[in-house]
């Protein structure tokens, strides 16, 4: 709660004769509904103190000089242009209320600076000399112009600040009786201790919705890596059908859905039956067996250690959560403003590696370009400027990989990792596609076409600008831009 009436007429009947013939030489904004005011007087100068917000709301003398961000906020800055080097010629209060108004001679005339301190109403205004609104600290320029009107007066009855503030009395006395202004020393004082608690609060707010999102975000990201060990899980046999179908090959013919062999990989011989899928012949389905079962090998490598490290991560957010829900938690954990939860970037790392749809033995790239994993599993990669498309498209993709771009537009290069002899499945052409209208100029329609060829396809463009290339043998896909794809794509980046 801010000061009272009561509280604010004492403190006016102490600092006004101040401050009153004194110059601002000074302004600043520490926090984001304070502002100070250093006042030049003959002999010494002043901070005076405005805080409009709804919990602390304020004016006093401070003895404290609170850093200020290194760009002014727009209504310091504004403050700045019209007030500095202005003469205080009057400092009051508006009928009673816990309204202040300091009457201001500036460069361009008379003016005069309001502070609401009224809780949740409250606010910083700058009037001209008729009164009329310049700036608000709260509503900016939304009420520029418009006749300033004071809240309707409250009825109070006036007492001392200290028969009227007990809670005075509870100043250390050198503060109270020593200041040359025990009023404005007092409220001071209360105040820091209000608002080191009102801080700590909020950071633990902060804290609580962050480790939240953070635990939501990892929630989701094991239940992906836990898909993609079940669908791992199921190739774990396939080494075994690999091997009898190569034993087999001279029996096999293109078209067969299944093939039944002796099991001699079972002590007992038993009969097993192996499906095929009837339009590969028995070469492209034996090797189909042995690069599913490669992509088990490698879940179980490098996936499964993720997904611990992620189970770790998220019982130390329960326990975070359950220490600042219980009112245990003081401050931010040592190194949490800067660790790095393996969600993002290991989990996306572990959606990029071999099972992702990448070939057998391929390293996820470190690099500067945005990274993507599309519906079946292959990696996609954006370029963010003409530079690093250049790079992507001429040093970076292989020349079976798929390329896509707007047509018509300045925009991203899109590639697609995609295996020598590989079709691209549909779905992983549409995410590509609509990651390349993303970003492009066609992205505030939503919708558009986009074109696709082989990397190999792609020429640079003679004496143009650096990103610009040629294309032959494209395609095209018309693409909206779809919410539910987009949100995929996005948890999917690296």
């Amino acid at each position: 709660m801010g000061v009272t009436a009561s509280e604010i007429s004492a403190v006016v009947q102490e600092i006004g004769p101040a401050l009153t013939g004194g110059w601002i030489q000074k302004i600043s904004q520490p926090a984001p509904r304070t502002i100070t005011l250093e006042i030049r007087c003959p002999g010494q100068t002043h901070q005076l103190l405005l805080a409009a917000d709804p919990e602390t709301a304020r004016l006093h003398l401070t003895t404290q000089r609170e850093a200020s961000p290194t760009t002014p906020p727009s209504f310091c800055q504004f403050l700045r242009a019209r007030i500095h080097g202005a003469r205080v010629e009057q400092v009051e209060q508006v009928q009673g209320d816990r309204i202040v108004r300091l009457r201001l001679a500036a460069r361009d005339g008379a003016c005069s600076l309001i502070a609401s301190l009224t809780g949740r109403s409250a606010d910083l205004q700058l009037l001209d000399g008729e009164d009329h609104i310049l700036m608000s600290l709260i509503h900016g320029q939304d009420q520029a112009g418009q006749p300033y009107r004071p809240t309707p007066p409250r009825a109070w009855t006036a007492a001392s600040y200290v028969e009227d503030q007990p809670q005075a009395k509870k100043t250390p006395p050198d503060a109270e009786w020593t200041s040359p202004f025990p009023v404005s020393r007092a409220i001071e004082c209360r105040y820091q201790e209000r608002e080191k608690a009102l801080a700590q609060d909020r950071l633990r707010q902060a804290r609580l919705a962050e480790v939240r999102k953070q635990l939501k975000k990892l929630t989701r990201r094991m239940e992906g890596l836990r898909q993609d060990l079940e669908k791992a899980a199921a190739y774990r046999e396939y080494l075994r059908y690999g091997e009898l179908v190569k034993a087999s090959l001279a029996g096999v013919r293109k078209g067969q859905d299944q093939l039944t062999v002796v099991d001699y990989f079972d002590p007992n011989t038993p009969e097993l039956v192996i499906p095929l899928d009837p339009a590969k012949g028995p070469q492209a389905n034996m090797e189909d067996f042995f690069r599913k079962h490669r992509k088990h090998v490698t879940a179980e490598k490098e996936i499964r250690p993720r997904l611990e490290a992620n189970e770790q991560e998220a019982a130390r957010l329960r326990a975070e959560l359950a220490a600042i829900q219980e009112g245990n938690w003081t401050s931010l954990p040592a190194g949490a403003s800067h660790r790095h939860p393996p969600g993002k970037s290991r989990t996306a790392q572990a959606r990029a590696s071999t099972f992702s749809g990448k070939a057998p033995g391929m390293k996820a790239r470190s690099g500067p370009f945005r990274r993507f994993t599309s519906s079946d599993g292959l990696a996609i990669y954006v370029g963010r400027n003409a530079r690093e498309n250049e790079e992507l498209t001429f040093k970076m993709a292989h020349s079976d990989d798929l390329w896509l771009h707007a047509r018509g537009t300045p925009g991203s290069h899109v590639v697609v990792r995609v295996e020598k002899g590989a079709a691209p499945p549909p779905e992983t052409v549409r995410d590509a596609a609509t990651l390349a209208l993303l970003y492009s100029d066609l992205k505030k329609s939503g919708k558009g076409e986009v074109i696709y060829t082989r990397r190999k396809w792609v020429r640079k463009a003679t004496g143009q600008s650096t990103g610009t290339v040629t294309v032959t043998q494209e395609k095209s896909i018309f693409v909206q831009l779809d919410r539910a794809r987009l949100q995929r794509l996005k948890e999917s980046s690296i």
